[in-house]
């Protein structure tokens, strides 16, 4: 049974590479420096940042990022909306700064990177959190439209979430210089 285990994680872990693979490099990259932030990785600035606009949105991200402690205490641990007000705003406000960035281009990306950001537990959560920021007035009304239309109807009325925490937590990869057959 233990090999059965195991081998059932490392089919969740590769399920999560190929989903990670699926998104556009713009939003591989932007989740990589997210988690770099958020965890504290690397040196996200030195790491990133291509240009002094990039440097200060990481910046930026940083001090929307130093909440998320916090915010994973917060978790509701039932649907009652007493317990999911400072929750939910703490999470629209970050969700807000991090859809504003143009990045991810929708639900997936952004249900991917905050599964890993806040935890499985926050999973009944995200549908409801990512409508309320991708529609924020901050947003241009074509980019609101394009991420309210990449969340499925079978998403936005799950019955129930799986609390199996992220196996696979995308990293930096530096480029390797290959030598061609001399």
């Amino acid at each position: 049974m233990g090999e059965h285990a195991g081998s059932a994680s490392g089919n969740l872990a590769l399920a999560e590479i190929r989903e990670f693979a699926s998104f556009s490099s713009g939003s591989q990259r932007y989740i990589r420096r997210a988690l770099d932030v958020a965890f504290d990785r690397k040196d996200a600035v030195e790491l990133w940042s291509r240009d002094a606009v990039e440097a200060a949105s990481i910046k930026a991200q940083y001090r929307f990022y130093e909440r998320l402690p916090a915010l994973r205490a917060l978790i509701p641990d039932s649907s009652a909306i007493e317990e999911a007000e400072p929750f939910m705003a703490t999470l629209i406000s970050i969700s807000a700064f991090d859809l504003g960035q143009g990045r991810l281009d929708g639900f997936a990306d952004y249900r991917f990177l905050y599964e890993r950001l806040v935890g499985p537990e926050s999973r009944p959560w995200l549908p409801a959190v990512f409508c309320a920021a991708a529609s924020m007035p901050h947003l241009q009304p074509e980019r609101r439209k394009k991420l309210l239309q990449s969340i499925s109807e079978a998403v936005a009325t799950a019955p129930g979430w799986s609390r199996r925490a992220p196996r696979f937590f995308p990293e930096w990869v530096d480029k390797v210089e290959v030598a061609v057959g001399r």
